[in-house]
């Protein structure tokens, strides 16, 4: 992974106007992180498509306006001066973020929800300045899900981080009324 000298930050403009080839980047206080695009595996694109169905099954409960569901590396601006642009696996979007540029390719602020799925590539020191991030940019809750052990750690903003398994039920309260999943049902 390379990253740019703090001599050299990136606004998410020039950012947003680098090439498409290959490699996974993301804009971190102004700072370019690149690497080479991880495969997924089947672990990773399960895990992925069934967060995504259970909170769609949530979303279609709710009153308008319900906001959005994305996956797929999903881009958001999450911050400016100094900028930050990433792609979050699954998110839940608000109404009022999806309504503020609705032609961008990037979401212009942080999603209530964050999930992230763990790969192999995928190394400590980069989960936990993500969810630092998230969590000083706005994002109220962030799901760290690891299809190996089959957990889900919870992390929010005023809480230490809680961690779930098999056994146990996954709720967002207040901010996903009425939501719940049993954790097993997402491996």
């Amino acid at each position: 992974m390379t990253t740019a000298t703090p001599s050299e930050l990136m606004t998410i403009e020039a950012f947003l106007a680098l090439p498409e080839d290959g490699m996974r980047r993301e804009l971190i206080r102004g700072e370019l992180r690149e690497k080479e695009m991880p495969r997924r595996n089947r672990w990773h694109s399960s895990v992925e498509s069934r967060v995504v169905a259970a909170l769609s099954v949530w979303l279609d409960t709710q009153p308008e306006p319900r906001g959005l569901i994305v996956s797929g590396e999903a881009g958001f601006i999450l911050q400016r001066d100094p900028d930050s642009g990433v792609g979050i696996d699954v998110a839940y979007v608000s109404a009022e973020v999806t309504a503020r540029d609705p032609e961008g390719a990037y979401f212009e602020g942080p999603p209530v929800l964050a999930v992230e799925i763990l790969s192999p590539s995928d190394t400590q020191q980069e989960i936990d300045e993500k969810i630092v991030l998230y969590l000083e940019t706005g994002v109220a809750r962030v799901w760290i899900i690891n299809p190996r052990f089959k957990t889900v750690t919870v992390y929010r903003p005023d809480a230490p981080p809680e961690q779930f398994n098999e056994t146990h039920e996954l709720t967002a309260e207040p901010l996903l009324p009425r939501f719940q999943v049993p954790v097993a049902s997402l491996f």
